[in-house]
């Protein structure tokens, strides 16, 4: 090794002992007749001391080193007399005797510091410089322990890690499938997937009855801060198995890794049906952080000849605690964040409980105070509490409303990151109606399975058939979900002709799953956890961005390595392949 210790191993222990350090200089500072010198590696920073009394030439050079040097430095470890308590090498310094330039830096477009100046597009482009920075570096040492103790856990309970294919089959459910052209197959195309749902599937037909993944899939969707076109699954199936065994299991290994790795012991995670989470938080993701659940009021204010509630198909609202002295102005405010297009609100109606006990609503010429009265029964409101109410279709309001509920515990700081409130959403209807196709939609996936007490209903009332699938939320993100899947060929090709499949498209898809259920496939079932999502949720961010390596902007691009890019003609040619590019 070029080095005897790292940056961040030095302590008082050492003092007197020679050493060699390897590393960037972080920053230098000349004072009088001496020049300091912060050397850093990925394990943290050791300061370095150059003295003109001791050696004018030694110290000449140090002077010369620029920000992100590389070098190699031997000298004595001392104790320093303005000690640094901040840092685990703070009560030491290197007197160094030999300087070596390992290699020179170009003056970096940003400052490497943990507050930095550089902007997101920039530190995009010059990532390799960004993963030196501390905040993103831990990010990524976090991630790498999560990932031991994912594997760790789940080896403990018999867990057996088995890689699936990386070149599969497109497939037409889901997202839009990322694809790749076949040189030796012209004209045919392998597909990227996007979970390794049928290969785990096999798997358990195969007798693997316990299997998991830490695996990549790919998703060719329109990107926000929380997507990646490439992103990570803990990915897991089990056989002969209940829904229970696996809440119990994965809730398991939830609260391992906030213990080992955040030092946090969680209790028994709350569950909640999905028709309930739609009803009191308009999400199938609720943020139990804080309450101001819904209150449905078609009851209560309906038939006063107020157009916009008699019109409604449901009125609802939330009691934003301690809210009363918001000003009109800060009212009008929330009011047109409402009407944004992207949630779509026609407008807010509002009621004060006053410090004196009164209600004052935006609508009092319709309601008197006994009918105000009823909806401050309604609320529960305690006098300084405001009452913030939507009307409208059912799933639109809700999801309005969702939106508000959110801001509001923003701006009332209830949503601490600090602060972890997981939460299992069960049961979910089994298909959803797609207005564009003019047909259902699995929810989930096509292998869910229904309730067995729903399956009549698939051919009489589609939508209220339930699925035996689960989500795992944490703090209004969804982190995982699974379901116990159909592993019979009847069922499996009952849930494609409800679908819309034909029999010929059910076979050409997925004839190999079908076919292998007829060769004794057990009972099984599982889940997937997003790795991105969960370890951004440990860190504290709101981006998956800081704790990929190597992320993809809002537009898919890696503007690091210029990707995606086009290539040459002679590939084109050997995979006999010609493009033309549509205008937008």
């Amino acid at each position: 090794m070029l080095r005897t210790y790292t940056c961040g191993q030095l302590n008082i222990s050492n003092l007197g002992e020679t050493v060699t350090l390897c590393g960037w200089v972080q920053k230098s500072r000349d004072l009088g007749g001496t020049t300091f010198i912060d050397v850093r590696d990925r394990y943290g920073l050791t300061q370095l001391v150059l003295n003109t009394d001791t050696d004018a030439s030694l110290r000449e050079a140090g002077r010369q080193l620029g920000r992100e040097f590389v070098i190699k430095v031997t000298g004595t470890v001392v104790e320093r007399s303005n000690k640094n308590t901040k840092i685990p090498t703070g009560e030491i310094e290197i007197t160094i005797t030999e300087l070596e330039i390992l290699n020179s830096s170009k003056i970096p477009p940003f400052l490497i510091e943990d507050e930095t100046d550089g902007g997101e597009e920039l530190r995009a482009k010059y990532r390799y410089l960004d993963l030196r920075r501390n905040p993103i570096r831990n990010n990524l040492v976090l991630r790498h322990k999560m990932a031991q103790e994912i594997r760790k856990y789940l080896d403990g309970l018999d867990f057996i890690e088995v890689e699936t294919p990386v070149l599969i089959k497109s497939t037409p459910e889901g997202a839009r499938d990322f694809v790749v052209p076949s040189r030796m197959n012209p004209g045919e195309f392998y597909a990227l997937p996007q979970s390794p749902q049928t290969f785990k599937q096999l798997l358990m037909v195969s007798g693997f009855d316990r299997y998991f993944q830490i695996v990549k899939c790919f998703r060719d969707e329109d990107l926000r801060a929380d997507r990646q076109p490439e992103f990570t699954q803990i990915d897991c199936e089990m056989s002969f198995i209940t829904q229970e065994d696996i809440l119990n299991i994965f809730e398991g290994l939830t609260r391992h890794l906030f213990s080992t790795v955040k030092g946090l012991e969680l209790g028994n995670f709350p569950r909640m049906q999905y028709a309930d989470a739609m009803r009191l938080y308009g999400s199938d993701k609720p943020d139990t952080r804080f309450g101001m659940q819904f209150v449905e009021l078609n009851d209560v204010v309906k038939g006063k000849n107020f157009s916009i509630f008699d019109n409604a198909e449901l009125v609802v609202g939330i009691n934003a605690k301690g809210c009363a002295n918001y000003t009109r102005k800060q009212i009008d405010e929330l009011t047109e964040w409402m009407k944004r297009p992207q949630i779509g609100a026609t407008g807010l109606i509002y009621a004060r409980h006053n410090e004196d006990g009164s209600i004052k609503s935006s609508v009092d010429k319709f309601y008197n105070e006994e009918e105000l009265a009823k909806w401050s029964a309604a609320f529960e409101t305690e006098p300084g509490d405001l009452i913030l109410i939507l009307a409208g279709q059912t799933d639109k309001v809700r999801k309005q409303l969702n939106e508000l509920r959110l801001e509001i515990g923003s701006r009332l700081g209830s949503r601490d990151k600090n602060k972890f409130a997981p939460l299992w959403v069960l049961d979910f209807p089994l298909l959803e109606w797609d207005e564009e196709t003019e047909r259902y939609h699995a929810m989930h996936h096509p292998f869910t399975s229904p309730k067995p007490e729903d399956i009549a209903l698939l051919d009489t009332d589609p939508k209220n058939v339930r699925a035996n699938a689960y989500d795992l939320v944490i703090n209004g993100t969804e982190i995982g979900g699974g379901s116990i899947r159909i592993h019979d060929r009847a069922l499996q090709s009952l849930m494609f002709k409800h679908l819309g499949f034909s029999p010929e498209e059910a076979q050409k898809q997925f004839g190999f799953l079908m076919d292998a259920f007829e060769f004794g496939a057990p009972p099984h079932g599982g889940i997937a956890f997003g790795f991105d999502r969960l370890t951004s949720i440990f860190a504290g961010l709101d981006s998956i961005r800081d704790v990929i390596a190597f992320p993809k902007n809002n537009s898919g691009r890696d503007v690091m390595i210029d990707s995606p890019s086009t290539i040459a003609d002679a590939q084109l040619n050997e995979l006999k392949i010609k493009t033309t590019v549509s205008p937008a």
